[in-house]
């Protein structure tokens, strides 16, 4: 099982280190080892070396340059970050980030041999055109991804359920899942509205090999208890 946090736009570099610290703690008195990440704001980000693995939400696909607002290889590399975020809904959608410089963000970092989750999901106008139109949607998503790469996770995310408390049928989630793991053997997560009331069913359901989880992750003991979840579920 792979449990995520991606913070987003929140938390202070004080309190990121302390709810890393604290996520830290938690895994090593309860002798939890399935891979854990914490994607911190890129203000946020300190090097950390422990069970807790901290990524990088989002990065330009350059060593350094002229690129205002962006940071590189470079300024990761500083931190240790060794593992990055890439194609999460909210960079395809509201920052508009096309799938071929997704790809091209993508193939940068392979290179270097970043561990990537790499997000796929639909809008609630495609879910509702129906199951064939969806699949067809997130294929395209798949388009130029090496989906064989050996340091490739995949998270499902149906963009209609970030942030709305609103989730697809337990059934809905195994049938997408089984779909999707047809299109790479990587490890497939799924994301959108998981939270700790429901986190505990998801990752019971077949197909699903962790959770990539957003706002509910925001609360560190929310977080350790779905890191507990998935530990009892891998034994």
């Amino acid at each position: 099982m792979i449990i995520a946090a991606n913070l987003k736009t929140n938390l202070t570099r004080e309190k990121t280190l302390k709810y890393i610290n604290e996520v830290e703690s938690f895994l090593r008195k309860n002798s939890i080892s399935q891979e854990v990440f914490v994607f911190p704001a890129t203000s946020s980000l300190n090097p950390h070396v422990g069970a807790v693995v901290v990524g990088a939400q989002n990065a330009y696909p350059t060593i350094n340059g002229a690129f205002t607002g962006e940071i590189g290889y470079e300024q990761l590399e500083e931190f240790g970050i060794k593992t990055i975020l890439i194609g999460h809904s909210e960079r395809r959608h509201v920052l508009g980030e096309t799938q071929e410089e997704l790809v091209k963000k993508f193939n940068f970092y392979k290179e270097l041999g970043f561990k990537i989750i790499y997000c796929v999901g639909e809008p609630l106008e495609i879910r509702e055109a129906g199951f064939e139109s969806m699949m067809e949607y997130i294929s395209a998503q798949y388009e130029g991804i090496d989906t064989s790469y050996e340091n490739l996770i995949v998270a499902y995310e149906p963009v209609w359920a970030i942030g709305t408390g609103l989730t697809p049928t337990n059934a809905d989630i195994v049938a997408i899942h089984a779909e999707l793991k047809k299109k790479s053997s990587a490890p497939l997560l799924y994301g959108g509205s998981v939270k700790v009331t429901n986190a505990k069913e998801v990752l019971a359901l077949d197909g699903v090999e962790g959770i990539l989880v957003g706002s509910a992750a925001l609360y560190a003991e929310h977080f350790c208890t779905m890191c507990e979840y998935a530990s009892v579920l891998n034994k």
